[in-house]
């Protein structure tokens, strides 16, 4: 037996691709799971509003607050930048732009989900309130679940940024939350666009 052979320890190393590391694509490939379980929501969504021919959108005598989601809409959307910018600082050796990019991307995120429960505490109906309700609460529903699980990854980054476990070489940490975060945030575009616009 080699010294080599000997230093080896567990099953052998997984061959590797050589564009994508394991990590990124284990996120890439839960996103893509992500993904189709959105679009289970929008095609709830698009049975109840086309297909069963919806003659107003939201029916009378609902409202959407469209202004307040547009305004939670660019906050969500400021926060990629700062996720990206938290990022970006990591791998030039920056850590005080990591830990604000860091802090700046929990701060935006939080206050979005809190908008949106608030917006939910006075919009005036509920997911009992036939098709309409039950689609509105599903999908925005389904999103700022997201939104919390996308922030608890962020706290966890954050504590660790201030511990000072990130460095311009390894930074996994940062940078696989950062892609969830991402997701997020394009995907209330979609929501947006879809509910609250169309």
């Amino acid at each position: 037996m080699t010294v080599h052979a000997e230093a080896h320890h567990g099953p052998p190393v997984a061959n590797q691709s050589s564009r994508v590391d394991s990590t990124t694509l284990g996120m890439l490939l839960f996103i893509a799971s992500e993904i189709m379980l959105f679009g289970s929501f929008f095609t709830a969504y698009f049975f109840v509003r086309v297909v069963n021919g919806a003659p107003e959108w939201p029916p009378h005598p609902f409202h959407l607050p469209v202004f307040v989601a547009g305004v939670n809409t660019v906050i969500l959307l400021t926060s990629s930048f700062t996720m990206h910018w938290a990022l970006q600082s990591i791998k030039r050796g920056n850590r005080a732009g990591l830990q604000a990019g860091l802090v700046l991307t929990l701060c935006l995120g939080l206050t979005f989900l809190l908008t949106q429960a608030r917006e939910y505490s006075r919009i005036g109906f509920a997911p009992h309130d036939g098709g309409f309700g039950s689609v509105f609460y599903g999908l925005t529903g389904l999103h700022g679940a997201h939104v919390f699980v996308g922030l608890t990854l962020l706290t966890f980054a954050t504590v660790r940024a201030f511990r000072g476990h990130f460095t311009q070489e390894a930074h996994w940490g940062v940078e696989i939350p950062g892609i969830y975060w991402h997701f997020v945030d394009v995907m209330w575009i979609v929501v947006y666009t879809t509910v609250y616009i169309l």
